[in-house]
């Protein structure tokens, strides 16, 4: 038969302990616990837990055991008690003593954190905490300290970058942003930070060492000022690419500040019209002349107001009820019409692969939007005017944005699951841990390969 030393090493899987004694007893609320009391092994007493080197003792074993929580055996609650005592490492400076059940600064076992690591990716907070019957914040600190061993220099992250993303996404109502940098070429983030603007931007370019910053090639985002100045300033020889689809929204804010500009006058007319020909008392006759001019008048502002949707998609994707409203919009309104062309001819060259063909066709519709009398899509021209060698670069190396849109989504969802974040290092990790190609080993089972 095994014997209880050996069955209670087991079944902590821990190593380079000693098992001294181990009992039952029941808590307040009459939950079973089982307390195992233990000590490190001679050979490893000594040893500083964060460099595992041989260390002089600074002080005696304390009076005081400590306990910490390992995973439940069943429905019974694991708790180890051990004395500890603090070493004085040359480089780390006086810490507590190597335990080689827990990770230093822990109140549970390594396996108890990896466990709730893992738990983490892929439930609720609110669950995680109930099922390993922690608190809601233990879950944060369990989070920190399961990415810090799997990944203990998060800075090898930032090696071999060539193609990057930068993108900003708010984590919290009152613009509230991180700043967030993806590697196109494994599609993990790489970098993330607290707020946006140059100066969040900055801190990452400040961290890379030059041969890091040499090799960066392609840079893409949105069209905002801060991301270009930092590439020129930092990177001046990589190239700069806008991404496609922040381009076609700058299109559909324009298209859309016309419809609005279009509702109105149709509201304004339909408002006039009530003005100069009000409605008599009682139920207006079929053959009302007047009823069937305001009824028409209120029926073109509504079918404007209702056009939102019909006038985002593409032709090909048009619903049968929304080609119809853009024909209708054609016959009534040139203006929205032409806006909505400009939109599409927009989209469709930022589909091509040619980039002189595309660099024709950008030319042709930036002549068309200076000459378009709209006023949305003069400002439009200017704003890609500015931003015309990147837009082409874009096409040039075939290089969108899509990787971090993606990783924003990844990102809000992992706010979702945790109802937010009251610590932001706490989010953070669980971004790194989350967006990337980490994966958190559970205790006794079989590698999985990547």
């Amino acid at each position: 038969m095994v014997s209880a030393n050996t069955l209670c090493k087991k079944l902590l899987n821990v190593k380079h302990a000693v098992v001294e004694d181990a009992y039952f007893y029941d808590d307040n609320y009459g939950v079973n616990h089982i307390r195992i009391q233990v000590r490190t092994d001679k050979w490893h007493e000594d040893y500083c837990p964060y460099c595992h080197k041989k260390c002089s003792r600074y002080d005696q074993h304390s009076s005081q055991p400590r306990t910490w929580r390992g995973l439940d055996w069943g429905a019974v609650l694991v708790e180890i008690e051990a004395r500890t005592h603090r070493v004085a490492c040359p480089i780390h400076g006086v810490v507590t003593a190597y335990t080689p059940w827990a990770y230093p600064g822990s109140g549970f076992t390594r396996d108890f954190d990896l466990t709730v690591g893992w738990l983490a990716v892929y439930l609720p907070r609110s669950v995680v905490s109930e099922y390993m019957r922690v608190d809601w914040e233990t879950v944060g600190r369990c989070i920190n300290r399961t990415l810090n061993d799997i990944e203990p220099e998060r800075s090898k992250r930032l090696n071999n970058l060539v193609n990057i993303g930068i993108d900003e996404t708010s984590y919290k109502k009152g613009h509230k942003y991180i700043t967030v940098i993806v590697n196109h070429d494994t599609n993990t983030v790489v970098w993330a930070a607290q707020g946006h603007g140059k100066g969040v931007l900055t801190q990452f370019y400040k961290q890379l060492t030059p041969e890091q910053l040499s090799s960066i090639k392609i840079v893409t985002g949105d069209g905002a000022k801060w991301i270009t100045e930092c590439v020129n300033e930092f990177t001046p020889d990589c190239e700069r690419c806008v991404d496609p689809f922040h381009v076609v929204q700058w299109a559909m804010e324009a298209l859309d500040e016309v419809r609005r500009d279009v509702w109105r006058e149709a509201y304004a007319e339909f408002t006039q019209l009530s003005k100069e020909h009000p409605r008599k008392k009682g139920r207006p006759k079929e053959d009302d002349p007047t009823s069937a001019m305001l009824n028409a008048a209120r029926a073109k502002a509504d079918a404007i107001k209702n056009s939102t949707y019909a006038l985002g998609k593409a032709p090909e994707h048009l619903t049968e009820n929304q080609q119809t409203r853009i024909t209708m919009i054609a016959e009534n309104n040139n203006r929205l019409y032409r806006a909505y062309r400009m939109k599409e001819m927009l989209r469709l060259i930022l589909k091509l692969k040619d980039v002189d063909e595309a660099d024709k066709a950008l030319n042709r519709w930036l002549w068309w939007a200076s000459h378009s009398r709209i006023k949305a899509f003069k400002e439009l021209y200017l704003k890609i005017k500015r931003h015309r060698e990147h837009i082409l670069n874009a096409i040039r190396f075939g290089m969108s944005n899509a990787r971090i849109e993606a990783t924003n989504n990844k990102i809000k969802l992992i706010i979702r699951k945790a109802y937010g974040f009251r610590n932001i290092q706490n989010m953070l990790d669980m971004v790194y841990l989350v967006c990337s190609d980490l994966r958190i080993p559970l205790p006794n089972r079989k590698a999985r390969s990547a």
